[in-house]
């Protein structure tokens, strides 16, 4: 590949803006005045915007590919026309014996529970199995209740839930993982090739949208098992960090094969995968009521806090034991009472092991008590949040406000109080529970508001993030999270050529207007992985 020049636009580093770019063999070799140089090929990017290419801190892209398999239930808006979307599908494929997608907008229905008749109606005599947006909550027909042996005489299983109608039968809902496992774990395996193709799929959609390194926050052996495969058939193209999950109930078997796990992924030898990470979840989510808090709920459907994964001083050991591996802890907390466990899990890793460089990571931060926020940069804990869930939409104002009640849910998502109290932080989507497209993320980031302006001046105006800093956090501060800040995040000599063009500067752009700016081309290496159509 000859040496070439990236010109005719503003291009940002990541710290700067500069006018020229040369990239040779995948990397940048200098910019502005010393990017001048004969010989070179070059892109003209037609006065348009030439920055880093962005990272997912946190995301499910196998999940994600795996959605455009099944019936697609995601763009529905009414519990009808899911059912709708499941009958044509499963009349157009007769021979699948289960029935399986995601994932559907779990306020369409009161309460977020959703009945087994319902999907009954359109295929009684085939399972089928719908994961909610949230991945926390299952909706099965009768016929999948059945093949998994839940019956109104089932016990709620230890971390799960299995909601009931008045007359005390199975409703239909299951919520976190030891209900939905209940039914998961007598659903037939994913057919591997179909598997390898929705990294495909996901790919597709990442490269699309700018962006070239994605954390899979969720990552089981048989996981493992296909991401290895992939790379062994060169099918991945775009970079991978794997985090293995971590079971309360089942970790001390499961962390001796952490690290045997890290060897597979290493023996590959792509440069495309790897797998540093180990995920915890220390809650679950406020829509269920089993997010932690530190105060009960207020949805007078219970008089409870929510649910802990991790019992006692469980999570802070478990997370010694993986550090000691040299991995990195990456711990899923939404409530306040979460996050300040999974800060005591850290200080104890911090306390109890040799120093190291660690960038253990806390996901979403939806709550945090006032008295945690400093925590976070004293503990060097990397605080990965999902903009785009800042916003009063349909699932805040329907599901999660009337949860924790006004005072309490005008503190969520504290990200600009995050962000100078001196805490790396970093962005993630969650995609495919919400959009993967960065962009429509700094939107919300950038105006605290709704694709259609809602409210006048941002909810919760305070935690409003200048979009330059945004755009930081889904780039170099992704690459920082990632361990890789020297090799891609910024647009340095030395640094891998990961970059996106866009149509036009993001940073002069109304914050509202941002999920249009359009992708031009994404770069992996110097080598283009997505140009759009004319």
């Amino acid at each position: 590949m000859s040496p070439r020049l990236f010109t005719g636009g503003v291009i940002w580093t990541g710290r700067e803006d500069t006018d020229a770019v040369l990239v040779d063999d995948g990397v940048v070799v200098a910019t502005g005045a010393d990017a001048r140089t004969q010989g070179a090929e070059v892109t003209d990017l037609g006065g348009g915007f030439l920055m880093p290419s962005f990272g997912d801190g946190h995301a499910h892209p196998l999940y994600g590919g795996l959605e455009a398999v099944g019936p697609p239930v995601r763009a529905c808006s009414s519990v009808d026309e899911i059912v709708l979307a499941v009958k044509q599908y499963a009349d157009a494929h007769p021979d699948e014996e289960w029935i399986v997608g995601a994932s559907y907008d779990g306020s369409l229905a009161p309460g977020g529970l959703f009945d087994a008749r319902w999907l009954d109606a359109a295929v009684p005599d085939r399972p089928v199995v719908l994961r909610a947006w949230d991945y926390h909550t299952v909706w099965c027909n009768s016929a999948a209740l059945d093949r998994a042996g839940i019956t109104a005489d089932t016990p709620d299983p230890v971390l799960g839930e299995i909601p009931r109608r008045d007359d005390g039968s199975v409703l239909g809902t299951l919520r976190e993982w030891g209900a939905t496992d209940l039914v998961m774990n007598v659903m037939p395996p994913r057919d591997e090739h179909a598997r390898i193709d929705a990294l495909g799929t996901a790919a597709d959609y990442y490269l699309a949208r700018g962006v070239t390194w994605v954390q899979d926050a969720w990552v089981e052996p048989a996981d493992v098992a296909t991401y290895v495969e992939a790379a062994r058939r060169r099918a991945l193209r775009m970079r991978f960090n794997l985090a293995l999950y971590a079971d309360p109930r089942h970790f001390d078997s499961q962390v001796t094969h952490f690290a045997e796990q890290r060897r597979r992924v290493d023996e590959t030898a792509s440069p495309l995968l790897s797998a540093h990470t180990v995920k915890f979840f220390a809650d679950g989510v406020v829509e269920n009521e089993t997010g932690a808090l530190l105060a009960p709920y207020c949805s007078g459907l219970h008089s409870h806090s929510g649910m802990r994964n991790w019992e006692g001083n469980s999570l802070a050991e478990a997370a010694r034991r993986v550090d000691e591996l040299g991995l990195q802890i990456h711990i899923h907390a939404i409530g306040d009472a979460a996050v300040r466990q999974a800060l005591d899990a850290i200080e104890h890793v911090v306390a109890q092991n040799p120093p190291r460089d660690r960038r253990p990571v806390i996901a979403h931060c939806q709550l945090v008590d006032d008295a945690d926020l400093d925590r976070f940069a004293a503990l060097g804990a990397i605080p990965n949040m999902q903009p785009l869930w800042a916003q009063l939409d349909a699932l805040m104002t329907v599901l999660t406000i009337p949860r924790l009640g006004a005072d309490r849910a005008d503190k969520q998502y504290p990200i600009r109080t995050l962000d100078t109290s001196g805490a790396a932080l970093s962005f993630g989507s969650d995609w495919p529970v919400s959009s993967g497209a960065p962009l429509d993320g700094i939107s919300v980031a950038a105006s605290r508001r709704t694709s259609e302006g809602e409210p006048d001046g941002g909810w919760t105006p305070h935690e409003i993030l200048p979009i330059q800093r945004a755009l930081s956090a889904y780039t170099a501060a992704v690459a920082n999270q990632a361990f890789a800040e020297h090799d891609w995040g910024v647009i340095t000599p030395g640094a891998s050529a990961d970059m996106v063009w866009l149509d036009r500067d993001p940073r002069a752009t109304e914050p509202l207007d941002l999920p249009g700016v359009g992708i031009r081309a994404t770069y992996l290496r110097g080598a283009q992985v997505y140009r759009a159509e004319n």
